[in-house]
């Protein structure tokens, strides 16, 4: 068994980050990134909680998906239980992105 955070995930970029580099690529001031950061993440909750799904070309699409009801197990005890069904956020990367991506890790 891998462990994926010591093999594959050498470190984590935060949203402070992803502000950083908006700022630094666009001329932006650190709070304009800021709140372009901002707007496109309420953007997406937002449609989302209208399941509105999106699609953003080359990189992916967001969408709600129903969970029916189903029995699982406790995996401390090995008790059944019932899982109530539920409506829960997904994430599906494009084929460019996961091409991209790819690419650049066996480089």
């Amino acid at each position: 068994m891998h462990n994926l955070t010591t093999h594959t995930m050498k470190t984590t970029t935060t949203k402070a980050d992803l502000i950083g580099t908006v700022a630094q690529k666009t001329g932006l001031t650190l709070n304009e990134s800021e709140s372009a950061v901002n707007s496109l993440f309420d953007s997406i909750i937002d449609s989302l909680k209208t399941r509105k799904r999106i699609e953003i070309r080359g990189f992916g699409s967001f969408n709600i998906r129903h969970k029916n009801l189903r029995q699982a197990r406790n995996p401390r005890t090995g008790e059944k239980v019932m899982v109530d069904e539920k409506e829960v956020p997904v994430f599906k990367i494009s084929k460019e992105f996961k091409s991209a991506v790819t690419a650049s890790l066996k480089a």
